[in-house]
Order: C-alpha cells, then sequence, then structure tokens
C-alpha cells in the first residue's frame, strides 16, 4: 500500500513479508522502465515501510513492484508535481 496516493513528492509504501526472504521492490514507469530500486536483498519476516521520494522523475502514473520469494504484488502509484 502507498499513502498518500497521488503524492507530491513523497509516498509512504508498506507491505508485510510472511516469512524470512530475498525482497526485490522496484518503480517503473508506465513504458516499463525501471525508474528507482528502493530495496534488493534478504529481510525479515513482518510488516516494514519506506518512503520513496520522486523528486528526480517526471509527473505521471508509476507502478510498484514488490517481489518476495514467490510473491509478486504491484501497484500504481499518481505522481503530481
Amino acid at each position: 500500500q502507498a499513502y498518500p496516493n497521488p503524492f507530491n513528492p513523497t509516498t509512504t509504501l508498506s507491505f508485510a513479508i510472511p516469512v524470512e526472504s530475498d525482497v526485490h521492490l522496484s518503480v517503473y514507469n508506465m513504458q516499463g522502465r525501471e525508474v528507482s530500486t528502493l530495496i534488493d536483498g534478504n529481510m525479515d519476516a513482518g510488516y516494514h515501510t519506506l518512503t520513496w521520494n520522486a523528486k528526480d522523475v517526471p509527473s505521471g502514473m508509476y507502478l510498484v513492484k514488490v517481489q518476495a520469494g514467490n510473491n509478486v504484488e504491484t501497484q500504481k502509484l499518481m505522481l503530481l508535481k
């Protein structure tokens, strides 16, 4: 989950991991290009939050993708500047 959404220029991303696993959390533009990698490594099970500061990317729609083990989730984000 992202809050707030739409946002300018920061949003807080929250997610839960059921078991310790390798986590990859990235943000993509609508053309499928990765614009930011926020997490790439092993994380403990539990609830986690982080903040994405999008000051260096243009306004528009983005996809945040969280991959933990075999689980993958995506969410749309709207950046309004």
